[in-house]
């Protein structure tokens, strides 16, 4: 392996020293700075975030613990590779958890929210302008977060974001993929038109449509880049 990659700085999260260790590293896993496979060595991320080992060894405890890092006695930390498995498991999950919100927000949503969901759309579309795919990768959670959050049910997004973990990571594998982003767009916008138009039908199927695409994609990937996948 090459060296350690650029992991988020601490100051960007809040919490305490070992929760904002926690919240860089997984965000570095995440973002596959850190990629599948990869051996984790705690004296390079001491060395890069500015920390003793202690809150590094705890933040990858609680990784192993959310299924990102295996901890080998006597070989060392890996980060987890993908496995289809759970991401399908992951996926089933939040497509029965996001076509229901989708649904019931059809009925109640605000004009406020839409303004709210709007606004995202257009800086999704400025930031593929730009080329910007970390930006549209962020832009396109927050939309998610958000139509999840307008339900007005406070467990709902934790729920969605526990059940959503690899798959998340494995999204940053297709992101890239010549024509996807502006596709994601599109699909996007057929949710925003559905919700708009008050039609809990049309926003499930354009919700069902737009997350099944994933596998979709996906699974060429695994064929083509065998070593990122148990």
């Amino acid at each position: 392996m090459t060296g350690l990659g650029a992991l988020p700085p601490l100051n960007r999260f809040a919490g305490t020293l070992a929760q904002r260790t926690y919240a860089s590293l997984k965000q570095g896993i995440l973002s596959l700075v850190l990629k599948p496979g990869e051996v984790v060595r705690k004296p390079e991320i001491c060395e890069q975030l500015g920390v003793s080992r202690s809150p590094v060894t705890e933040a990858l405890t609680r990784l192993a613990g959310e299924g990102l890092v295996d901890i080998i006695p006597q070989a060392g930390t890996f980060v987890t590779r993908f496995s289809l498995d759970e991401i399908r498991e992951g996926a089933f999950l939040r497509e029965a958890l996001e076509l229901a919100a989708v649904e019931f927000l059809a009925g109640q949503i605000t004009d406020q929210q839409l303004v709210q969901l709007r606004r995202n759309l257009r800086i999704q579309e400025a930031l593929i302008s730009e080329g910007d795919f970390a930006g549209f990768y962020e832009m396109d959670r927050q939309m998610h977060d958000m139509m999840l959050s307008f339900t007005g049910f406070k467990r709902l997004r934790t729920m969605a974001e526990t059940s959503w973990v690899h798959v998340d990571r494995a999204r940053q594998l297709i992101l890239p993929e010549p024509g996807r982003v502006q596709a994601t767009l599109e699909e996007h916008k057929a949710i925003f038109a559905a919700l708009e138009a008050r039609d809990p039908d049309a926003a499930r199927e354009a919700t069902r449509h737009h997350l099944r695409q994933l596998l979709t994609v996906l699974e060429p990937i695994m064929r083509e880049q065998p070593d990122l996948f148990v």
